[in-house]
């Protein structure tokens, strides 16, 4: 199949705009979330994502860690230019597959403007697309189709619990100062279904996953560089978010989370009652960057340790976002026994981020 790109030149110098500029809302406290119209886009904002990860089993018994991620950005240029060229929203798109026999991760990336059906995020529902990659709620399911370069996603994720509101009912705040925050929820234990290729054989497979869809123009504090996050499905139904925002010096300028028990009770993870404690490290062969791959993370007083289901889950997106992070399928554990699965997203290792 004939794949096209769409890259448009423009967004390389667009996509991450400093925090000096101005004319955006913010996300203010107090903000209420209202279904179905959040799931869309926000388009009056600097950014947006819809974040799905997850493992999945193969019927021959192979785990495998699969990404999907949709990014929008407002670059506010040419606003007033009438042409439906004019880049007034940015799309791009990041995808991979986790496979330990295979040792390294696949991925691919796609970017364009927002311009008639090449690409767009609609604002009544979810619903992102560049070319023939998509994702979108599609009859109460989210459907991922993402023919990349060197392997083919197909997969549905079926909602089996309420929405998590991040936050304060999803007011999620990112620092010390209330304007760093984004909108925030997340749709943990989403049962997964459907076909991923790799290479020439295409497998059937079910599994876990987290979606995350975060919105903002202000997120990171000027003396941040980059954050930590993690989100784990519980192997007895619970889930688990926590991150923190990192300055220079590896110092933590904000932190929180949510805890969502089996019993369906969530806990909102107040600054001091989450801690990330890194372990070891891995440096990549082609970028030089180095990443703690292994994290003891505590939460509401529980010790989750984290390890990769492989450590090379480098994601390099400088011809996208133009950015470069590690973002990878990991194992959680409480005293040595499993208790779970999900994702592990470090950026800032590299250079610093600016969202």
């Amino acid at each position: 199949m004939k794949r096209r790109a769409f890259l448009a030149l423009p967004i390389l110098a667009a996509a991450m705009p400093s925090h000096a500029e101005d004319g955006y809302p913010g996300v203010l406290p107090g903000a209420t979330l209202a279904f179905p119209r959040d799931h869309g886009s926000h388009p009056a904002f600097r950014n947006e994502w819809w974040y799905a990860t997850g493992w999945v089993r193969t019927r021959d018994g192979e785990d495998l860690g699969v990404q999907v991620t949709f990014f929008r950005n407002r670059p506010r240029v040419a606003e007033a230019n009438p042409s439906r060229f004019a880049p007034r929203q940015l799309l791009f798109a990041h995808a991979a597959v986790a496979q330990a026999s295979h040792g390294r991760l696949r991925h691919d990336q796609r970017a364009s403007r927002a311009m008639f059906d090449l690409a767009g995020a609609d604002e009544a529902t979810t619903r992102a697309w560049i070319g023939d990659w998509s994702f979108a709620l599609v009859g109460g399911r989210y459907e991922a189709k993402i023919p990349a370069r060197d392997f083919d996603l197909d997969l549905a994720f079926e909602s089996t619990q309420p929405i998590l509101l991040q936050g304060q009912g999803g007011y999620s705040r990112k620092g010390p100062d209330p304007r760093h925050a984004s909108g925030y929820y997340s749709r943990p234990q989403l049962a997964v279904s459907g076909r991923v290729v790799l290479g020439d054989r295409s497998r059937e497979v079910e599994g876990r996953a987290w979606l995350d869809h975060e919105w903002s123009s202000e997120v990171m504090a000027e003396n941040a560089v980059g954050w930590d996050w993690v989100g784990i499905n519980l192997d007895d139904g619970g889930a688990l978010m926590a991150f923190r925002m990192r300055d220079r010096d590896g110092g933590v300028v904000w932190a929180g989370g949510a805890r969502r028990g089996a019993d369906g009770r969530t806990e909102i993870l107040a600054p001091d009652a989450v801690r990330f404690a890194p372990g070891r490290r891995w440096t990549s062969p082609r970028t030089g960057f180095s990443y703690p791959v292994e994290f003891v993370v505590t939460a509401g007083g529980i010790d989750y340790g984290l390890a990769p289901l492989i450590d090379d889950q480098e994601l390099d997106s400088r011809i996208s976002t133009g950015v470069v992070y590690w973002e990878g399928a990991v194992a959680a554990s409480v005293a040595g026994r499993a208790i779970g699965r999900g994702y592990l997203e470090l950026t800032g290792y590299g250079s610093t981020l600016r969202i």
